[in-house]
């Protein structure tokens, strides 16, 4: 009884925690569907494989949302045509690179500079990574039909013939006629589309959250910061326990701060590298976005990627 009590607090806390920046998310998507209707300034961002996810992770200086939040600007930026790099350049760095991260992160550590450099520039590397990784498979075994669908349908002709915008005419078009301006979608169009999205969302947020209490409640963190001070052990322990107890990356730096004394220099940089970008309700989000192949990929890639960033960092501060 009082483990099911521990995990209906946990849940409740991960819940009201991220439901807020979830609906900042759906809130700008909604406003950028309606102000930009058709996308068509986002199919102007760059796509160089390098400035492409630098240009997405800098938009994250923007935006006041958390990795909840970002997905759905994130599938906003992909449905609209954006170019692939971009859009996972901003979805995985730009978690961190928001303003309230960067001033939680610095009011919690004010006296490590070198964290309030390494943890955006990790998140940029790591950013940057995982963009060229996904890039590697097509869209069709990356994004989901439906998500996949609704890009085609914002792509200029030249680039999506009309048989895979499944328009139901058959061919593909050579020199397409020049696209008419895209009318502004009514408002209460906008608001319900949004409502649709956001409830989708909240309901994959509280499947992840359920399963991030409950393995919280199994899996105490006495059990993983016992090994904090093993330069390797340190560093896997806090992984684990990034993935695990979920907290948003607007106060996971607070959460750091509570065993940053028990715990190694990387141990603590891949807890706030690797928790914005892999976590237990994160990978309930990415199901409107990724196909379950690439979400296995993101978590191996990033896992390996923070393992040695943080091997690295002992290396230099132990």
């Amino acid at each position: 009884m009082e483990r099911l009590a521990t995990a209906w607090a946990i849940f409740q806390g991960l819940l009201l925690e991220a439901l807020p920046f979830l609906l900042i998310g759906v809130a700008i998507a909604s406003l950028a569907r309606w102000l930009a209707p058709g996308g068509r300034w986002l199919q102007r961002l760059p796509h160089h494989p390098v400035v492409g996810p630098l240009t997405g992770a800098a938009l994250g200086f923007a935006l006041p949302a958390c990795e909840c939040g970002n997905v759905p600007v994130a599938r906003r930026l992909l449905a609209g045509g954006a170019p692939l790099g971009t859009a996972l350049g901003f979805l995985f760095a730009a978690p961190v690179l928001n303003p309230i991260v960067l001033a939680s992160t610095w009011a919690a550590f004010p006296n490590q500079p070198w964290l309030l450099a390494a943890r955006p520039g990790g998140a940029l590397l790591l950013s940057l990574l995982l963009a060229s990784v996904l890039r590697l498979l097509p869209e069709t075994a990356l994004l989901t039909p439906a998500l996949l669908e609704e890009r085609r349908l914002n792509q200029p002709l030249a680039e999506v013939g009309l048989l895979e915008r499944r328009s139901g005419l058959v061919g593909a078009v050579g020199a397409p006629p020049p696209q008419a301006p895209v009318q502004r979608p009514p408002l209460q169009e906008v608001l319900q589309h949004g409502s649709r999205e956001f409830l989708d969302l909240a309901a994959l947020l509280v499947l992840g959250c359920a399963i991030a209490a409950t393995v919280q409640t199994l899996l105490p963190r006495s059990w993983l910061l016992a090994v904090g001070g093993a330069p390797t052990l340190s560093v896997l322990s806090l992984m684990l326990l990034a993935v695990v107890v979920s907290v948003c990356s607007s106060v996971d730096a607070f959460l750091a701060l509570g065993f940053a004394a028990q715990i190694t220099p990387g141990a603590l940089l891949a807890f706030l590298v690797l928790g914005p970008v892999v976590d237990l309700k994160l990978l309930g989000l990415f199901r409107v976005l990724f196909q379950p192949r690439a979400i296995a990929l993101t978590a191996a890639a990033a896992s390996v990627a923070v393992l040695v960033l943080g091997q690295w960092v002992n290396l230099l501060l132990l």
